[in-house]
């Protein structure tokens, strides 16, 4: 389920933060990036699936008031995960909308393997010495 939420709450997320409280109404924007798309597809399956969506609409506009605040986007979070936990069919469904994570493989001794972008030293062997100035 955290890893679920993992790849929901933040594309929700950059959608409130591309439109605030209108992503709650705004139509799927062509010119959004793809990040942006899949938060507007992801809420607006959300808002639709509950009989009641209140909770989330309230975190997602509390999210939008405070700018990204962290305790704003765990309530979101949390909200969100209410919804999945009692629907474990919906909580599949969502997951099939998410793009597939990355596989990276590392083999080998002392391989080293980065699923994302790496901005630092990555130094494997006997001895390495590292200087890295700024």
């Amino acid at each position: 389920m955290d890893a679920l939420l993992g790849q929901i709450v933040p594309a929700i997320s950059a959608a409130v933060g591309a439109y605030g409280t209108g992503v709650l109404t705004r139509a799927e924007d062509a010119a959004a990036d793809e990040t942006i798309r899949l938060g507007q597809r992801l809420l607006d399956r959300i808002l639709r699936r509950r009989p009641e969506p209140v909770p989330v609409r309230n975190a997602v506009s509390d999210l939008a008031e405070a700018g990204g605040d962290p305790d704003a986007l765990a309530a979101l979070r949390f909200q969100i995960r209410q919804v999945l936990v009692g629907d474990q069919q919906f909580a599949a469904e969502l997951a099939e909308l998410l793009p597939p994570g990355a596989t990276v493989h590392a083999a080998g001794d002392r391989s080293v393997a980065v699923g994302g972008t790496n901005s630092g030293i990555i130094s494997t062997g006997d001895q390495a010495v590292n200087v890295q100035r700024r």
